[in-house]
């Protein structure tokens, strides 16, 4: 009797085959992650904006971008992430916060400040997987938490002529261009080093926060030999990579094509690179600019 059987040509064939339909099959699943990721990243900058809003109900203001003096230094170099953690079911980290800021008001000590080393999912973009466990930051040496989302302040952090931005204390009456034509949150992934992009707390450049917990959508560098590798600027809105360090100084994300911003009203708008233009205008709360073509 004759037995069948496959010849060396067909079975490399039908491994070609194999091969073909699994890599469309993997960027097809590739794809819809990215997907999903991208439209996670853009619920959770409406829930940061939510809670923004109803800090401002309560205290009849948006949270300080970060605090230095506003509250007589009780709570030294707490971001607006920071205040917004029992508006975001994170009571008992807050509790722990307050107790620490008791102990002591250095925010980078820890023990008791136990919020610098804690990642909280809702203040992670899904797609940089940095924000999910504590991260070594190089140049201090301390274990921190890293947040994907930052304040807008501004066209710059010099100017603060945004909504979140050092001992900011702006109300929605302040917002003349109107909530639904100015900046509030927008998208940067933490620095290559992990020294920028904490959310519990940051000095930032010159102890304003900026590229810490805030970011002027035109930004300088202001850290000078501290970042002797990148130009004084200033940075505007553009595609980047994690491994970039002078990618801290502008806003961007890991989804391709652009970055989730969200407004004073509450919503959030995917904004591509190619209208980098129309930032400077959304990010002044009063300069009586108008944006027609906005996404």
């Amino acid at each position: 009797m004759l037995r069948r059987a496959f010849s060396l040509i067909e079975l490399v064939v039908v491994l070609g085959i194999f091969a073909v339909l699994t890599g469309l099959l993997l960027s097809a699943i590739q794809k819809v992650r990215a997907t999903a990721a991208r439209l996670q990243c853009a619920n959770q900058l409406r829930q940061l904006a939510l809670a923004s809003h109803q800090y401002h109900d309560l205290h009849d203001g948006f949270p300080a971008g970060v605090t230095v003096t506003r509250d007589g230094g009780r709570m030294l170099y707490a971001s607006w992430l920071t205040q917004l953690l029992p508006l975001m079911e994170q009571e008992a980290l807050w509790r722990t916060t307050q107790e620490a800021y008791h102990q002591t008001t250095n925010p980078f000590q820890n023990p008791p400040h136990r919020g610098l080393s804690t990642p909280i999912d809702l203040f992670g973009c899904p797609a940089d997987p940095r924000t999910k466990t504590p991260q070594l930051a190089i140049r201090s040496g301390r274990v921190v938490a890293l947040s994907s989302y930052l304040g807008v302040s501004g066209r710059s952090s010099l100017e603060q002529d945004g909504v979140y931005f050092r001992d900011s204390r702006v109300r929605l009456i302040d917002i003349r261009d109107g909530t639904s034509q100015t900046l509030l949150i927008g998208e940067r992934p933490p620095s290559n080093d992990h020294q920028f992009g904490w959310w519990y707390t940051g000095l930032g450049q010159q102890q304003t926060g900026s590229a810490d917990s805030v970011l002027g959508v035109e930004e300088w560098n202001l850290l000078g030999r501290l970042r002797p590798d990148c130009p004084a600027g200033p940075y505007r809105f553009a595609p980047a990579k994690v491994v970039e360090p002078c990618a801290m100084f502008h806003f961007w994300s890991l989804h391709p094509g652009g970055a989730w911003f969200a407004l004073a009203d509450g919503s959030s708008r995917f904004i591509a690179y190619p209208q980098a233009s129309i930032l400077p205008a959304l990010a002044s709360r009063e300069g009586g600019e108008i944006i027609s073509d906005l996404p």
